[in-house]
């Protein structure tokens, strides 16, 4: 069992209010908290949320007693994906319209190193000292730091609150998802209810056996790609051989490299992947038949694509988020384990040496990899290069904490309610019924004919189905 862990309120900084299209009065959040919640005299961070309600002109004025009233209602804070992204603007997401018909005061807070909350970017980094120095910083930015900030944000947003709206509702879409579990896991005291989409944490399973899985369906995606464009069998081998031989840079600086341009199936899960991984080897290809080079245009609209330069903790801990405790170093598992699937699955052959793979029967498509992070990312992204060392030492790293208290799970008083897909390529969807079973009280609408970025694509569909999973009776 996880031990109680007594938090302090964040101490908020800013409070700052807008009027914004579409109704919405948005208040801008600056909070401060420790970097280390256990030892809080290391140093501090600063948080940045939105709080999000509805906006409108009383015909009547309203006194200040009731217009506080009117605008403390309960909170759903959104727990983004990732790991390593903030939050869009309010009157961009994609949850803000039912939370506030719901009758939620919305909080969209951006994770320590995210967004607006003191990001990770490699020159600060290099302000705390040597790699080692680095990677002692980033370990305290996984879920289990997360959810002692969004603690200490609800006790400091609700200090004055009547108790019935002390407890707050969570969100997560995919990572979001992994965050919630570790919330229920360290903090189910603070949590109303739950609700989860693609993100049902495999928390019983280690990375090695996540990637084992995952691969299988990449091979899948990869396969429906050629099915429906087996022209570009040809094309993806044309734009990897002109790459392995001119070593081009991209707009921002970074080599173009083949690992990088195969990087790109990380979109392959997604609604409307196969088509925008198309566009893209498309205008590649007519690029090098035309001119015998890749333009700046294709070459920045590839590049938007990946986030690892704007976005580093994705790269840096996207191994970590499946390391539940000490003992258990990541040490590269995807690569790891593709290279090993390669030798059996002439599609990953560029796992080994890429030259050789291209050489190979050049009939056969290569295929893109997933969300998976390689070591050579770090060669061939500017924002990673110089963390190269650090990453390596997280990848060692075996003194982990605990993300998932699976005792508390199993006995869990909090409603959780969870869209997930058979068809994700990011979350195995055996391993996510395996979680739902290991979590008291879950509730499950299972589909596939979505894929992990439904909540996006499909948002009134999806945010109806769990919804209902709250409000209707089954007998």
């Amino acid at each position: 069992m996880m031990a109680a862990k007594a938090i302090r309120p964040a101490r908020l900084l800013n409070r700052t209010a807008h009027i914004v299209p579409g109704q919405l009065r948005v208040t801008e959040l600056t909070f401060e908290v420790p970097l280390n919640h256990s030892n809080p005299s290391v140093g501090s961070l600063k948080l940045f949320g939105r709080q999000v309600t509805k906006h409108d002109t009383p015909i009547v004025p309203r006194a200040d007693s009731e217009q506080e009233e009117f605008y403390r209602k309960p909170y759903l804070v959104y727990l983004e994906g990732g790991p390593g992204f903030g939050n869009k603007e309010p009157q961009d997401h994609q949850l803000t319209k039912t939370a506030l018909d719901k009758g939620y005061t919305l909080l969209l807070l951006d994770y320590r190193g995210t967004g607006l909350s003191t990001p990770i970017n490699q020159p600060h980094l290099a302000t705390l000292g040597g790699p080692q120095e680095q990677a002692n910083y980033l370990k305290h930015f996984r879920a289990d730091s997360i959810v002692r900030d969004a603690e200490a944000v609800r006790l400091c947003l609700t200090s004055g609150y009547p108790e019935s709206h002390k407890k707050w509702s969570i969100f997560g879409q995919s990572y979001g998802g992994f965050v919630a579990l570790t919330y229920l896991s360290q903090f189910p005291q603070g949590l109303r209810e739950v609700f989860l989409t693609g993100g049902l944490a495999p928390v019983k399973r280690t990375a090695e056996e996540v990637y084992t899985a995952l691969y299988k369906k990449v091979i899948q995606r990869n396969e429906a790609y050629y099915r429906k464009f087996p022209e570009d069998v040809e094309r993806v081998r044309q734009v990897a051989k002109y790459l392995q031989e001119k070593s081009p840079l991209l707009p921002g600086g970074g080599e173009f490299t083949v690992e990088r341009l195969l990087g790109i199936g990380l979109c392959l899960g997604m609604n409307g992947g196969l088509d925008l991984i198309h566009s893209n080897i498309l205008k590649m290809t007519m690029d090098l038949d035309q001119f015998g080079f890749i333009t700046r245009a294709a070459g920045a609209a590839f590049e938007g694509l990946i986030p690892f330069d704007t976005n580093p903790i994705y790269a840096v801990l996207h191994e970590s988020i499946y390391t539940n405790g000490p003992d258990r170093a990541s040490d590269w598992a995807a690569h790891r384990v593709g290279k090993a699937l390669s030798e059996s699955e002439p599609g990953l052959s560029w796992l080994s040496p890429v030259g050789k793979a291209l050489s190979a029967d050049t009939t056969k498509p290569l295929y893109f990899s997933g969300e998976m992070v390689y070591p050579s990312h770090f060669d061939c992204y500017p924002e990673l290069k110089d963390m190269r060392e650090t990453a390596e030492i997280l990848a060692k790293c075996d003194d982990w904490p605990q993300l998932y208290d699976l005792d508390q799970l199993s006995r869990n008083e909090v409603p959780v309610y969870a869209a997930s897909y058979v068809e994700d390529m990011y979350v195995d969807a055996d391993f996510a019924r395996e979680t739902a079973k290991a979590v008291k009280g879950t509730k499950v609408f299972e589909t596939n004919v979505m894929y992990h970025g439904a909540l996006r694509a499909k948002t009134e569909e999806v945010l109806r189905q769990l919804f209902k999973l709250r409000d209707d009776t089954l007998d």
